[in-house]
């Protein structure tokens, strides 16, 4: 079963590729999901990597959790199951309207 690693205060000039290099250290990575604003395409700081296996996953945290990687020092977790934050209507129907 794959696991979703979150890795955390990424340089901005951080790509995809840089983090598929540095995760294939721990174990064979599944997929990298840079994330990116939707206005300027320009990097938010985070992606996620997924690995494999659980025993890879490990190995990337207790690896690479607090690298310096392009003068920062990297966050690396499991990453928590997202929200259901609703849709986009019913977000916006508790709003006021005038």
């Amino acid at each position: 079963m794959k696991v979703k690693l979150y890795v955390g205060n990424l340089s901005y000039t951080t790509t995809e590729d840089d983090l598929k290099t540095l995760f294939a250290k721990a174990g064979q990575v599944a997929s990298v999901a840079l994330i990116k604003d939707r206005g300027t395409g320009d990097s938010k700081g985070f992606a996620f990597v997924e690995m494999y296996t659980q025993r890879e996953a490990q190995t990337a945290i207790s690896m690479l959790n607090s690298f310096n990687l392009n003068d920062r020092e990297l966050k690396v977790n499991v990453a928590k199951p997202r929200e259901d934050r609703g849709s986009r209507s019913s977000r916006q129907s508790g709003r006021k309207r005038r």
